[in-house]
């Protein structure tokens, strides 16, 4: 029994430190991520919702979270 849980124990450690290393060599040898850069935020003008500049529609000047809600305020 000893040697069985002995055989899973190793088994276990080599498994975690090979995903280990894999997932460090992905990365670039342990290279930090990239820092997301701060971005405007806009309102949609018919709901109010707070959204990202780049995840906004805009449409005559106006500012909306969807197309529908374009629309509807156009």
């Amino acid at each position: 029994m000893g040697k069985i849980l002995f055989a899973i124990v190793v088994t276990l450690g080599l498994v975690l430190w090979f995903k280990y290393m894999t997932r460090k060599n992905s990365r670039g040898d342990g290279a930090k991520p990239t820092e997301r850069q701060a971005e405007d935020m806009v309102r949609c003008r018919v709901c109010g919702v707070n959204l990202p500049r780049s995840e906004a529609i805009l449409s005559k000047g106006q500012y909306y979270c969807c197309d529908e809600h374009r629309q509807r305020g156009g």
